[in-house]
């Protein structure tokens, strides 16, 4: 039986599902670094977790700019995407920063051409949530059912809280993934270094692995030495360079 015409969907959407849904976003976007692949984690987590909801996505933005999209069906990807138009439920919820809810679209009259694309994907309903993620990027995320009236206040709370936590692990993915790019750039700064370059050289050709597995068997010879790893490299650059007795 199709889910968005099983009831009642208020009773079965309560406090433990809601608890489930965050605890599995948490799961899954908890180590990620990529914020698109955490946005479309977040989408379809949501889509299979939430009775009544059929679809979902998120609408970025990025200094006051589309920062792109993520649609649990690529289908209705345009209806998240502000690049179509700037009159949608998540624009209505970014720009007052509430919720925003149309349980039944026949004849909604706020967003005319986006509720005539929507209705044509067969989405009679949406909830758009706006979710706070740092100074830089906030959001809405979108959740859309395929029948009029199946969105309920228990929905709307559910969103409410949705928004709140998805704000906070997004912006732990932003924040993990700039260390990421400070990572890298500290270690390409690392391999110009004369004699740490020549020590990640000696590793490569000892072990035969890539450079920044080389590096971190430096790292953690200099943490367990409890030396600087500027060190450590030059006492195995000596030790190589040593002369061999005969």
């Amino acid at each position: 039986m199709d889910r968005d015409l099983r009831e009642p969907v208020g009773e079965r959407l309560g406090v433990l599902e809601t608890a489930a849904l965050l605890r599995e976003l948490t799961a899954g976007l908890i180590a990620l670094t990529d914020f698109d692949q955490a946005l479309l984690a977040l989408v379809r987590v949501t889509r299979d977790a939430v009775a009544g909801v059929r679809w979902c996505g998120f609408t970025a933005l990025r200094a006051g700019e589309p920062a792109g999209v993520a649609a649990s069906d690529e289908r209705l990807a345009g209806l998240d995407d502000l690049r179509h138009g700037p009159d949608s439920p998540a624009m209505s919820a970014i720009r007052r920063r509430e919720m925003i809810l149309a349980a039944d679209l026949t004849d909604e009259s706020r967003w005319p051409a986006w509720t005539a694309r929507a209705r044509d994907l067969g989405v009679h309903g949406v909830i758009s949530a706006p979710v706070d993620i740092d100074d830089q990027v906030i959001g809405a995320i979108n959740l859309y059912a395929g029948a009029p009236d199946l969105l309920t206040p228990q929905h709307q709370l559910t969103a409410m809280l949705l928004a709140e936590h998805a704000g906070l692990l997004l912006a732990a993915v932003r924040d993990r993934g700039r260390q990421v790019v400070f990572a890298g750039e500290r270690d390409a700064s690392l391999l110009q270094d004369g004699v740490v370059g020549q020590a990640v050289g000696v590793i490569m050709t000892q072990r035969g692995c890539p450079p920044a597995e080389a590096l971190e068997v430096l790292r953690s010879a200099a943490s367990s030495l409890a030396i600087p790893l500027r060190e450590v490299a030059e006492r195995l650059v000596r030790t190589v360079s040593r002369p061999r007795d005969n």
